[in-house]
């Protein structure tokens, strides 16, 4: 289920599960019972209120799942989706998907799962039966937190309410669908299968099902004007209940739209257009109550994505499924995990060796820190600078902070938290490279954080 844009870093894929960028990002407790099913859905309780009081919150542990197949491929997506004419034989990819997460527990045994997340793909064109013994393995293989988030993607043109009951049988308690526009010219431009009747139909069946749910929407799109934007959003906001995904999109090489773009057959918003829709974006959510926690994601307060928030926190996540990525800590060590994208490929793969890794990379301290850099800032709490030293033994140099800070484009938080302003979010990117290249190692004297501190 493709979205726009991507993140530089290479995680499951960023954003509400996945991918999910725009132009200015573009240069992934109770005490548990031992290995409780996860079947029995139902609603969370509240995450973070503040961002002082997020910053130390531990970033969890999530297993992301992707299936690869879809019903068509969308012409602005990049994803690893593919289509195949014939049914897939789920059982054998249950059997490999069991395999592989066996794997991984193998490599990260003992953690607590608090979130699992179903992407591709389209993982709604999977039987709920299918779903159901996937988690059944994974918290097979490790204990599961009681209130672990299970997230399942959906398109509209796949959802029926009998199979969305099934799939809460099944022990997803989330869903997100792949609306992407409330216009049906647009959505026919787009791509997708589905109208914007069935996508009503879809939101009010989720609405019906499960006590959290998300919808995406792309703007920035061909021919959008503000007045468009801001009369789809507010007709977007009247069918939310707590979280909305709004990407801008962008165009990525290897598409149908990056050839059509290059012919100066799509047409897509200047720069200046683009941050007029993103500033109407932040006014819009902020007005309704579910401000931007991260640059494309928006919530009520509590009802953040948890998976999303594994990454952009820099926790550990296990990928598994074809192209799936991963980061996980091995013997001390985050490595970086990326399995075989086709699927027939990685399925032989699994079959043969019980896994099927393409890529394995142990990530140096610097590496680590510009991977934590670069997805905290997406947040609106921003990057905890404790933890920045911990993981990378480094911190931006006193002297950049405060240059920033005079610029507007960051700000620090009394938790010891660097954040980027509205006006810095605009330079992402930027802002990211200026604050890397002041990198300074930290002083064992001193306590983390203490010298950017002292630049206040």
């Amino acid at each position: 289920m493709g979205r726009a844009g991507a993140t530089a870093i290479p995680s499951p894929l960023v954003g509400e599960g996945k991918g999910g960028g725009d132009r200015r990002t573009t240069a992934v407790g109770i005490p548990p019972t031992p290995n409780p099913s996860p079947r029995g859905g139902g609603g969370l309780p509240s995450l973070n209120q503040d961002i002082d009081r997020q910053a130390t919150t531990d970033p969890g542990f999530g297993v992301y799942v992707h299936w690869p197949f879809c019903a068509s491929k969308c012409p602005y997506c990049d994803f690893n989706s593919h289509v195949r004419f014939g049914a897939v034989d789920e059982p054998r990819f249950v059997a490999a998907f069991a395999r592989e997460i066996g794997h991984m527990a193998t490599l990260a045994p003992g953690r607590t799962v608090t979130s699992i997340f179903l992407g591709g793909g389209t993982p709604s064109l999977m039987k709920p039966e299918t779903v159901g013994a996937i988690l059944d393995r994974i918290a097979a293989a490790w204990p599961m937190a009681r209130d672990a988030e299970i997230t399942l993607e959906a398109n509209p043109s796949s959802v029926e309410a009998e199979r969305f009951a099934g799939y809460r049988a099944a022990g997803v308690n989330r869903v997100s669908l792949g609306v992407q526009a409330l216009n049906d010219s647009d959505l026919r431009a787009l791509g997708r299968l589905h109208s914007v009747a069935e996508a009503r139909r879809a939101i009010d069946i989720a609405a019906r099902t499960f006590d959290r749910f998300s919808f995406d929407l792309i703007y920035a799109r061909p021919g959008q004007t503000p007045e468009a934007w801001r009369a789809e959003l507010t007709e977007a906001l009247a069918m939310v209940r707590d979280h909305l995904s709004l990407y801008q999109l962008t165009i990525e090489e290897g598409t149908p739209f990056a050839g059509l773009h290059r012919a100066g057959k799509l047409i897509v918003p200047d720069p200046d257009l683009a941050d007029t829709l993103f500033e109407i974006t932040q006014e819009a959510t902020e007005a309704a109550g579910i401000p931007a926690y991260e640059i494309s994601n928006h919530a009520r307060a509590g009802a953040e994505s948890r998976h999303n928030l594994t990454y952009w926190r820099y926790g550990e996540y296990a990928g598994v499924g074809a192209g799936a990525h991963g980061r996980l800590v091995v013997d001390g060590v985050r490595r970086a995990l990326v399995t075989e994208r086709r699927p027939e490929g990685w399925l032989e793969a699994v079959e043969r060796a019980g896994h099927g890794l393409a890529e394995d990379t142990a990530l140096t301290r610097p590496e680590e820190a510009d991977e934590l850099l670069l997805m905290g800032l997406r947040l609106a709490e921003g990057v905890d600078l404790d933890r920045l030293a911990t993981i990378g033994g480094v911190q931006p140099s006193a002297q950049a902070v405060a240059r920033l800070e005079e610029l507007g484009l960051v700000e620090r938080s009394a938790a010891r938290r660097l954040v980027a302003t509205r006006a810095g979010r605009f330079v992402l990117n930027e802002l990211v490279l200026q604050l890397a290249r002041s990198f300074e190692p930290v002083s064992p004297t001193k306590s983390p954080g203490q010298e950017v501190q002292a630049g206040a």
